[in-house]
């Protein structure tokens, strides 16, 4: 059975995309669609990295898209204060 959700990707653009969900009272994962297992080096036994184990109860990959989103408008200056002046600095005493 598919718990279907919405979600938005950042691919190559933005994406409205439906994507299946993990099974929330699954005995195995708790909901949380798999286990992080942290692994050490062989030689050394040091940490050398985390690996993410699915978990049976879903498939990460099987999504498909709905929609692709616009690009949100950019600001023509990101630092300018919209209530400054033009030069930046105020006219006005500190009070």
């Amino acid at each position: 059975m598919l718990r279907l959700r919405l979600r938005v990707r950042e691919w190559s653009r933005r994406m409205l995309i439906l994507t299946d969900t993990p099974r929330p009272r699954c005995p195995d994962c708790g909901g949380e669609g798999g286990q992080n297992r942290d692994y050490g080096d062989y030689d050394t036994g040091e940490y050398a990295g985390t690996e993410w184990d699915p978990c049976h109860c879903w498939d990460e990959d099987r999504s498909w898209v709905l929609l692709p989103l616009p690009k949100p408008p950019r600001r023509r200056r990101p630092d300018a204060d919209p209530w400054g002046t033009s030069s930046g600095y105020s006219d006005e005493p500190p009070f």
